[in-house]
C-alpha cells in the first residue's frame, strides 16, 4: 500500500517538503570525520545525473510533489561546472521554491554574485575551528582563508542569513566552541554545532568519542547566557538558544542525543539519481533509470512518493542492531 497523498508523505503522517541534492560525490577538502586522506574511488561520470535530469528531478519535486525548499549539496557542490545554471533552472520554477547551498566555502569568493544572481537565496557554509593550523589538521588543505574570503563574500553578497555548520571533535576542537561563536557573532552569522554522525567512509564513529549536544551546551555557558528560542521548530534539525537575550541565536543539531525524527520533512536525492527517505537509510530508490529509461514524470513521481511512504520511524541509531549506511556522507549528501 501506497499513500494517496499527491505529495510526499509516509505512514506516519510526516510530509516531506524540503529536498536535498547532493550535486557530486567530490570534495577539495579530506576532513576526518568524513573521508580517509587519500580521497575515495569518485561515482563515473556516466552514472552522475546531468544539469538536465538534475532540473527534470526538481521540477517534479517542485511542481508535483509538493517541495517547498531545496539545498545543494555534496560532495561540495560548488566543483558541479553547471551550479550557477542548476540554481537558475531551480529559481525560474512556479512556484519557487526556497534556495540554499551547504559548502566548505572554497569557491564562494568568486561564485557568491553569480548565485545570488541566479536566484540563490542564502548559504550554510562548514567551518570547525577559526584556528588556521587546526583547520589544516582537520581537513588535511591548507584552504581556511579561502573559507573565511568565502564567508565574507556570501555576506556582502546578500545570501543571509550566513550559517555557520561546526563539527566539533574530541581532543582536537572540543574546546572551541565560545570561541566560535565569538566569531559568528562579530561577523553576524548564525552558528549550527553538529554532533558527529555515523556517516565517515571508514566507519570509524564512536558514540563514547562523540562531542554531545550537553557538552558543547555547557561549554558555551561559561561566556554567554542562553535562553530557550521561543520561535517555533517546525521540521528544522536544529534546536536554539538565545545569546544574551538575542537577537542573535545559536543552534545545536543533535541527530544523536536528541533525534528530531518525528518533525523530519526531509527527501534526499543523490548525485547519481537515487531517492533517499532518511540520512541514514540502507535502501535507495532509483530514479536515474527512470530517467534515462523513457519514464513520464508522473511515473517518476510515483516511484519518488512510493520511496518515501516507505519511511521508517527513526534512524535507530541508539538500537543495538543500528548500521551504518554504506555510502558515506559525501556520497549521500548532507
Amino acid at each position: 500500500m501506497t499513500s494517496a497523498h499527491p505529495g510526499l508523505i509516509d505512514r506516519y503522517g510526516r510530509r516531506a517538503v524540503d529536498l536535498r541534492v547532493s550535486l557530486t560525490d567530490r570534495c577539495n577538502l579530506r576532513c576526518s570525520y568524513c573521508m580517509p586522506p587519500e580521497g575515495l574511488p569518485w561515482l563515473p561520470k556516466a552514472e552522475i545525473l546531468t544539469d538536465g535530469e538534475v532540473l527534470r528531478l526538481i521540477t517534479i519535486a517542485v511542481t508535483r510533489l509538493g517541495v517547498e525548499e531545496v539545498r545543494f549539496t555534496g560532495g561540495e557542490p560548488l566543483l558541479r561546472p553547471g551550479i550557477v545554471d542548476i540554481v537558475a533552472g531551480s529559481a525560474a520554477l512556479s512556484p519557487r521554491p526556497r534556495l540554499s547551498i551547504t559548502t566548505n566555502g572554497i569557491g564562494l569568493a568568486r561564485l557568491a554574485v553569480p548565485l545570488r544572481d541566479a536566484g540563490l537565496d542564502r548559504v550554510n557554509v562548514s567551518l570547525d575551528t577559526i584556528d588556521p593550523e587546526r583547520f589544516a589538521a582537520i581537513a588535511l588543505r591548507r584552504r581556511f582563508q579561502d573559507v573565511i574570503d568565502g564567508l565574507s563574500g556570501a555576506a556582502a553578497a546578500g545570501l543571509t542569513p550566513v550559517k555557520l555548520n561546526a563539527v566539533l571533535l574530541r581532543d582536537v576542537n572540543d574546546d572551541e566552541a565560545p570561541a566560535l561563536l565569538r566569531f559568528a557573532l562579530k561577523h553576524g552569522y548564525e552558528l549550527r554545532f553538529i554532533e558527529q554522525m555515523p556517516l565517515d567512509a571508514q566507519h570509524g564513529w564512536s558514540r563514547d568519542r562523540m562531542v554531545t549536544a550537553d557538552e558543547i551546551l555547557a561549554s558555551l555557558t561559561t561566556e554567554f547566557d542562553l535562553t530557550p528560542d521561543p520561535a517555533e521548530r517546525g521540521g528544522a534539525p536544529a534546536e536554539t538558544w538565545l545569546v544574551d537575550g538575542g537577537p542573535a541565536k545559536v543552534g545545536v543539531i543533535a541527530s544523536v542525543t536528541r533525534p528530531f525524527c518525528g518533525d523530519c520533512d526531509r527527501t534526499r536525492l543523490t548525485a547519481d539519481g537515487q531517492v533517499r527517505n532518511c540520512l541514514f537509510a540502507r535502501g535507495e530508490t532509483d530514479l536515474r533509470g527512470l530517467l534515462r529509461g523513457g519514464a513520464g514524470d508522473e511515473e517518476i513521481a510515483q516511484r519518488w512518493r512510493e520511496a518515501m511512504w516507505g519511511k521508517m520511524p527513526g534512524h535507530g541509531i541508539d538500537n543495538p542492531r543500528f548500521l551504518q549506511p554504506t555510502r558515506p556522507m559525501s556520497a549521500i549528501g548532507g
